[in-house]
């Protein structure tokens, strides 16, 4: 599998998906969703990966859609619109319950498709300088796939601001806001992920990383009551795995355990 619009390497357990339209800000065309997608799906097969790093070449992390694409767009039915539509919601659907972590390392502007990326990773980290928002409704377009997951991330009083008013915001807002994890500083971006990225392989379980995110996924969709319970199931299941007798066996004997 060979891909044009993005780099795709795995290190230390680490798979790091790199958009590379550098000349394009890493804007997004059906040709790079259909890569993501080929490349995400590598990734979450592979044996030897256990996190997941999305960045992008150059000055933008990802400025939203291509200028050419959305030319195109207008001049699709509206079948053919709904069927790129889907591709993009299923790349989306995909990250965000992809079994493995997905950290989004922000080293430049995210504008709407590519604020959207970010929005479906599990972490992310960005630099100061970073701008982010869904810019949508300044062009008489919509954030339709983008709105699912950030009303569930942040609520839906801060999703009504970014998504109605169109402007974008600071990292250093956009964290006081919940939609990135943390504001890093450009010279220690590289570094700083790649420490997190390594905690995750090597201080928790795989199993216990694949449940949890799974159980943040699923339970807002729940009652209380029936969210408890499913709770309880995926508990009691939990401490049958292999993962959870090794890891309570080693905490017992007061034994360093790399997972």
């Amino acid at each position: 599998m060979e891909f044009n619009l993005l780099q795709y390497e795995v290190a230390s357990r680490v798979a790091t998906v790199t958009l590379n339209r550098p000349d394009k800000r890493n804007a997004l065309n059906g040709q790079l969703v259909a890569e993501l997608r080929q490349a995400f799906a590598r990734a979450a097969a592979a044996d030897d990966v256990k996190v997941i790093v999305l960045k992008g070449n150059g000055e933008a992390f990802c400025a939203g859609a291509d200028l050419e694409y959305l030319q195109q767009l207008q001049q699709n039915t509206y079948d053919e619109n709904l069927t790129d539509s889907r591709e993009l919601m299923q790349l989306f659907r995909e990250i965000y319950q992809l079994d493995k972590v997905v950290i989004a390392q922000v080293e430049g502007h995210a504008v709407a498709g590519g604020c959207g990326l970010v929005t479906v990773c599990d972490l992310s980290y960005a630099v100061p300088e970073a701008m982010m928002g869904y810019t949508e409704v300044k062009i008489g377009f919509i954030p339709a796939l983008v709105a699912v997951f950030l009303v569930r991330k942040i609520g839906e009083g801060r999703a009504r601001e970014l998504l109605l008013t169109g402007r974008l915001v600071t990292a250093e807002k956009a964290a006081r806001d919940g939609l990135i994890t943390a504001v890093v500083p450009a010279g220690e971006m590289k570094e700083y992920v790649a420490k997190v990225a390594a905690s995750l392989c090597n201080d928790a379980s795989g199993n216990s990383l694949k449940v949890t995110k799974k159980l943040i996924g699923t339970v807002l969709d729940l009652p209380i009551q029936d969210g408890l319970e499913h709770a309880a199931e995926l508990n009691a299941a939990t401490r049958g795995h292999e993962d959870c007798k090794r890891g309570i066996a080693a905490f017992l004997h007061k034994e360093k355990l790399v997972w």
